[in-house]
């Protein structure tokens, strides 16, 4: 534990310390105050704070070895507000059916059970049970206040929704076709165990999809330290390289990475470039339209 209440770690990855420094906000956010961190734990268009990002020698990974406690985290994101309302439904929706089909194109089995983690209202769920043969959906969402809107997702399917992100118990061994990770992995404090613990729910011919963050991107060298993956809520940053590696270390088979296509509106990413280049355009009315682009995030599908 450090000095300042926060949580000292090695590589969450392979566990190697005596990481490299890399990238750090200023001022980093370990040198700060967990409550002088609370108005900065939301929200893309203001100042920058961040714990610094090391770069782990043994396996690649970009990671925070300081980093707020599991309490702390729990304090947080128990009064998380939206992270990006300029993106519409729409957008969301284009971007996650996006996710589905790729998972569909893979092979991955669309029957037996399926596991989401962090499904939020649903959108890549009603795909699953609309256009698989699932026999029972197993959700872990915290957020209670969408689980009216997740239910009726699966379309009078079986199905248990759960705010308990670290216990899949309730979940058979071996039979789940599908299990859906997107923008989860980021946020996790020990991704090997929770990894662990979804192969082993996958059926023999199952598959596990994540979506996350690549740290690689020429967005991110686009953007430097205003790229908005960096920020306080992810605890480490991975790259096609870095993920492989840690999902070979949870036990997966063949792992394939690609890039991920992400809808937004034309205004937001006109609102996003300026902000890089420290221009403010917050009452300006901007085009609500949205486009497909393959920047900074990718989709990788793993077999069990």
């Amino acid at each position: 534990m450090a000095e300042a209440g926060f949580l000292e770690r090695t590589c969450p990855s392979c566990g190697a310390g005596a990481p490299v420094a890399e990238v750090q906000s200023s001022p980093p956010a370990e040198r700060l105050s967990f409550n002088d961190l609370r108005p900065h734990w939301t929200g893309l268009f203001k100042r920058k704070v961040f714990f610094s990002y090391d770069r782990c020698g043994t396996c690649g990974l970009l990671f925070a070895p300081t980093f707020f406690t599991p309490d702390q985290l729990e304090d947080l994101y128990s009064a998380m507000a939206p992270n990006m309302p300029d993106v519409t439904n729409d957008a969301l929706e284009a971007t996650q059916r996006g996710y589905f089909d790729a998972a569909a194109i893979s092979g991955a089995p669309l029957k037996g059970g399926y596991l989401e983690i962090g499904p939020d209202v649903g959108f890549i769920v009603r795909h699953a049970a609309r256009e698989g043969t699932f026999d029972q959906f197993w959700l872990f969402e915290p957020n209670e206040a969408v689980h009216a809107e997740l239910a009726a997702a699966t379309e009078g399917k079986s199905h248990l929704i759960s705010t308990d992100m670290a216990d899949f118990s309730p979940v058979p061994d071996g039979s789940v076709g599908l299990a859906v990770m997107v923008h989860v992995l980021d946020h996790l404090l020990d991704p090997v165990d929770t990894l662990r613990q979804v192969r082993a729910k996958l059926r023999p011919d199952g598959a596990l999809m994540i979506v996350t963050h690549n740290e690689a991107s020429l967005l991110r060298r686009v953007m430097g330290t205003r790229w908005p993956p960096f920020c306080l809520q992810h605890p480490e940053i991975y790259n096609p390289d870095s993920i492989s590696a840690l999902l070979r270390r949870a036990g997966f088979g063949k792992v394939e990475v690609q890039r991920s296509r992400n809808y937004f509106p034309i205004g937001f990413m006109i609102r996003q470039a300026a902000w890089t280049a420290g221009i403010k355009l917050d009452r300006v009315p901007l085009p609500k339209a949205a486009l497909g682009l393959k920047l900074g995030n990718i989709l990788t599908l793993a077999a069990a």
